[in-house]
């Protein structure tokens, strides 16, 4: 098994951010990519302008690039928030704001992949609380994104990285999975399995594989020390993207990677090899 026989998309929130976001879509065609991923790109506001997701939409057309991955508005990302669905208040009212406009725009260039961030513990707050209303507003948004026929993502990060997170590890994101289809009845929510966070953790990566290829819904990988391109740290991406395919996963592999001190245009040389 090898990299050539993986279907990769490029994540242009971590990747060519060098260039403005319109750009980024060309770029990441000139560089041999059909398909991309975007956190949500507005990070100040759940409800951009139709201009703007206009704008987004002709420039992913014009550079022949299908969108395959879109977050939910998630605060501040790269940033501390790490999510808002389940913080009281502002941050949550935001999100449910979004939920249809991201939808929206999801279904207007034929995105079936939406990723909702859990949102980190708030000082204070009851963590049911918290829980009670991230499974009210994921069940609002497994619902948006059954409208359209995309599935609703529910991603694992590190705590070392986002130590307020609650879903550091595959079991407690495929809890929430669970939690959500049960509570909307739709079957559409599935583990975003991204190996550089579960690896952060100390997972035990190809245990995570067997387990839960099958409630996979989408890959990224980067790899650890460092999260950079695949090559750069010590692990064995390729093993385990093998061992996905082997056990069934055929979707995008989502590289979310950062290039290092070098244009991202040639953070791609491990492809060659």
């Amino acid at each position: 098994m090898s990299f050539s026989e993986q279907r990769f998309d490029v994540n242009l929130s971590i990747l060519f951010t060098e260039l403005p976001l319109l750009e980024r879509p060309a770029a990441a065609a000139a560089a041999g990519f059909d398909a991309v991923e975007l956190w949500w790109p507005w990070i100040d506001t759940p409800t951009p302008p139709q201009a703007e997701l206009d704008a987004l939409r002709k420039a992913l057309d014009d550079a022949g690039t299908r969108l395959v991955g879109l977050n939910f508005y998630a605060g501040r990302l790269p940033g501390p928030d790490r999510g808002a669905l389940s913080v009281p208040g502002v941050e949550a009212e935001r999100f449910r704001a979004n939920i249809d406009v991201a939808a929206g725009f999801a279904a207007s260039v034929g995105c079936t992949a939406l990723n909702a961030l859990y949102g980190n513990r708030v000082e204070g707050v009851d963590p049911h609380l918290q829980d009670t209303l991230a499974l009210d507003n994921l069940v609002l948004a497994a619902r948006a994104a059954d409208a359209i026929g995309a599935t609703l993502l529910i991603e694992a990060l590190n705590k070392p990285e986002s130590p307020l997170y609650p879903l550091v590890s595959a079991p407690a994101a495929i809890e929430v999975v669970d939690r959500v289809n049960a509570a909307s009845g739709l079957g559409n929510a599935a583990f975003l399995l991204d190996l550089y966070h579960l690896s952060m953790n100390g997972e035990d990566l190809a245990a995570v594989v067997d387990a839960y290829a099958g409630r996979t819904g989408h890959v990224q990988i980067a790899d650890n020390p460092g999260r950079g391109a695949p090559g750069t740290g010590s692990l064995p991406l390729e093993d385990l993207l093998g061992r996905l395919r082997k056990a069934g996963y055929d979707g995008w592999v989502g590289l979310e990677y950062k290039p290092g001190d070098r244009p991202s245009a040639e953070a791609f040389g491990w492809l060659a090899t």
